[in-house]
């Protein structure tokens, strides 16, 4: 069977990466054909729970908005050291959407199956297992068995168990495989005081020498993860035995579980030619910090809109190998944070081992590591990045805080009367200006020089309160450049016309070379 007429983007796998992927592309006006080896949906396991406000955005502009709405948004963190509690903090509510929501990885895929059904520019074939995969100047070549399937462009999203493919692009995934286990239950109790708080035990009695980590999820459940040994096999009763521990005599109902083990490894290439790899196709790290699938739908929103420009003559190759060179620093990046939780997590040398528990018989709370909480990877050092002198990036911020706008970084998601300014972002390039500049005259002369989608607009006419520059920090002589994936690309000072036509013209990737 051919792949249907028009096809212009194979997208191969078809968990929530690859459906991301799927209905960003088909928001762009992209044909796309998603493949997935496996018979049909998973139908039951929490597996990626923990979904971060900047990646319920992007699922916002996807059409799956009842991911945020239907998850449960927790607020606090709970670390203990055996039966004592070092320390606790909370998220601060800032912009409109939570800053983080628990939701089973199941239901996910169900409300984005649920905004795939209704695009009309999206086809999903199950059965249909990648066995080779060919390239030319003028497209892909996909096989499936005696099948074979023809797109402009490819995007893997299959996950960890991509190897045939990273083998047929020459890509090597480097890294390691960590010993311990790590036993994964759902459960559904009555756990009064417990239903928003995510609590993490270092050592504790009834697990010693490991960790356990309690998730509250919607509807009553709960996510507990077992710190378990290389070679434990957990029968009923040691499940069992396990959560009384934890709940006591309470009644329960186990709803799923499984073990599985932690790697740390990254593609040498996320871009080969005509073919992208994204999420855990391209990288896989620990969760702690739950940094897999809040890496992965940034990496699918990232191929998407740059996949879209070069397929509707907006933009060149150059454009193509930023993803390569923007994904892969926020891999590298999650590479270090997770690594180094892992360190502290399961200690592999004597004098990481008595540092840890220096640190936590001590109560050195600043020098704890259960794992850094997502964040978006911020393009300061991107080849689209224009940078400013006078807006440099201060670095990250304190855990929970936002970022202090800057090129590179992404824009803070502020509460208009007409919605939220990210919604404002998602159909081109934004360029917002200070009251001292023209709006007209930009409109008029970038009009003559872009092709790509693009909007002008006054900060005041974008917030009726006329408070958005100073929510923002933007200065009256100001043009913010703002990308479809709300990083801002520029922040140009006495800004004119022409030198926000070369800040796009950057943020096209006029100034990279096209080859991978």
């Amino acid at each position: 069977m051919n792949a249907p007429a028009g096809v212009q983007v194979i997208v191969v796998g078809a968990g929530p990466v690859g459906q991301s992927a799927a209905l960003l592309l088909a928001r762009w006006g992209i044909q796309v054909l998603v493949l997935d080896r496996r018979a049909g949906r998973d139908s039951t396991g929490s597996k990626s729970i923990c979904q971060q406000r900047d990646v319920l955005d992007i699922w916002a502009a996807a059409g799956a908005g009842k991911i945020a709405e239907e998850g449960l948004a927790w607020t606090t963190a709970r670390t203990y050291y055996r039966d004592r509690e070092l320390f606790s903090w909370s998220f601060e509510r800032e912009g409109p959407l939570p800053a983080c929501v628990n939701i089973s990885q199941t239901r996910t895929e169900q409300i984005l199956d649920e905004a795939i059904a209704a695009q009309p520019l999206i086809e999903v074939r199950w059965d249909h297992e990648v066995t080779g995969l060919d390239q030319d100047p003028s497209g892909v070549t996909v096989r499936c068995g005696q099948r074979s399937l023809r797109a402009s462009y490819a995007l893997v999203c299959a996950g960890a168990r991509a190897q045939g493919v990273r083998q047929a692009l020459g890509v090597s995934f480097d890294g390691e495989t960590f010993d311990d286990q790590f036993l994964i239950c759902d459960i559904k109790a009555d756990l009064p005081g417990w239903e928003n708080e995510r609590r993490f035990y270092f050592d504790p009695l009834w697990n010693p020498g490991r960790q356990v980590l309690i998730h509250p999820c919607p509807g009553g459940t709960f996510r507990i993860d077992w710190q378990i040994a290389p070679d434990f096999i957990p029968t009923k009763a040691d499940i069992s035995g396990k959560i009384g521990q934890i709940i006591g005599d309470r009644p329960y109902e186990l709803l799923w579980h499984s073990t599985y083990r932690f790697h740390s490894r990254i593609a040498s290439r996320m871009r080969v030619g005509r073919v992208l790899l994204a999420g855990d196709s391209a990288h896989l790290v620990a969760p702690f910090g739950a940094r897999g699938l809040n890496s992965g739908v940034p990496d699918a929103e990232n191929a998407a809109w740059k996949l879209a420009f070069v397929l509707n003559g907006w933009a060149g190759e150059g454009l193509l190998e930023s993803y390569h060179a923007e994904r892969h620093a926020a891999a590298r990046e999650n590479l270090e944070i997770t690594g180094a939780t892992m360190r502290f997590l399961a200690p592999r040398t004597v004098a990481e081992r008595m540092r840890r528990r220096a640190v936590l018989e001590g109560g050195l709370v600043a020098e704890v590591d259960s794992g850094r909480f997502a964040e978006p990877f911020w393009y300061v050092d991107s080849p689209l990045t224009t940078p400013e002198p006078t807006r440099p990036f201060g670095g990250r911020p304190p855990k929970g805080a936002l970022c202090v706008p800057a090129p590179g970084v992404i824009l803070p998601d502020v509460g208009l009367s007409g919605g939220r300014l990210r919604e404002f972002c998602r159909d081109g390039f934004l360029v917002l200006l200070g009251d001292m500049c023209d709006s007209r005259l930009f409109a008029q002369v970038l009009g003559k020089v872009i092709t790509a989608p693009l909007a002008v607009r006054g900060l005041a006419e974008m917030d009726g309160t006329g408070s958005l520059a100073e929510r923002l920090g933007a200065g009256p002589d100001e043009a913010w450049l703002i990308r479809p994936d709300s990083h801002i690309a520029a922040i140009i000072p006495h800004a004119g016309p022409d030198s926000v036509a070369a800040a796009v013209r950057r943020v096209l990737g006029e100034t990279i070379g096209g080859t991978a």
